[in-house]
């Protein structure tokens, strides 16, 4: 019984660990200067720098999201510091409006990726029987059917965005990671733009570059 409980304990923190390694962010960059923006919030440091639509990758062109925009984010903080993270202690205020936007979780962003280095096939098939289904005499033609992604690709692709986004919960300083908040406008329409971030280390406010 004792070696059953033991060996149960033992699956119970690997899976925690394993949870923990799933959320790997991305790592910080040397020091909060090589950010677009930074600020104190108590003893730690929030820095960030906005990128639109985008979301980087190592290879190939950035993902691309039209129904949120992307801030990079870190926290630093003095030697062995640790801090509670959560995406919900982020604000992005876009073009002075008065009230900021909240940041999302990872998994809201998932149905309006996109990848450019993906273009759907050619439908020619579809338009040949939809040719055919007219007789040829020029009539009203059913529009073709929408082409999607392939399950592989959209997993791959998620799984990207899970792995770059923040990593919350009780974490050792510096982390880095991708914060995502809602706005479905050009990124040339925006003007202004400030972070707020408000969490168990204190408060800053971020003005970034558009």
């Amino acid at each position: 019984m004792a070696a059953l409980c033991l060996c149960a304990e033992g699956q119970t923190t690997q899976s925690k660990d394993a949870q923990a390694s799933e959320a790997k962010g991305i790592p910080p960059r040397a020091a909060p200067a090589d950010y677009q923006a930074q600020a104190p919030a108590g003893t730690v440091t929030v820095a960030a720098e906005f990128l639109g639509h985008s979301i980087p990758r190592l290879e190939g062109d950035a993902l691309i999201t039209e129904d949120y925009v992307v801030v990079e984010t870190a926290l630093f903080g003095p030697p062995e510091a640790r801090l509670k993270i959560s995406v919900e202690d982020f604000s992005l205020r876009i073009n002075e409006k008065k009230a900021p936007v909240p940041g999302q979780p990872f998994g809201a962003v998932f149905r309006s990726l996109k990848d450019p280095d993906w273009q759907p096939p050619e439908a020619a098939e579809a338009k040949s029987k939809t040719s055919l289904n007219t007789g040829g005499q020029g009539g009203q033609r059913d529009p073709p059917a929408p082409v999607h992604m392939p399950i592989e690709l959209q997993r791959a692709i998620q799984q990207h965005v899970q792995k770059t986004a923040l990593p919350e919960g009780d974490r050792a300083l510096p982390q880095a990671g991708l914060i995502f908040f809602p706005y479905r406008g050009k990124v040339t329409g925006i003007h202004a733009l400030e972070l707020t971030y408000a969490g168990p280390a204190g408060k800053a406010t971020l003005t970034l570059a558009p």
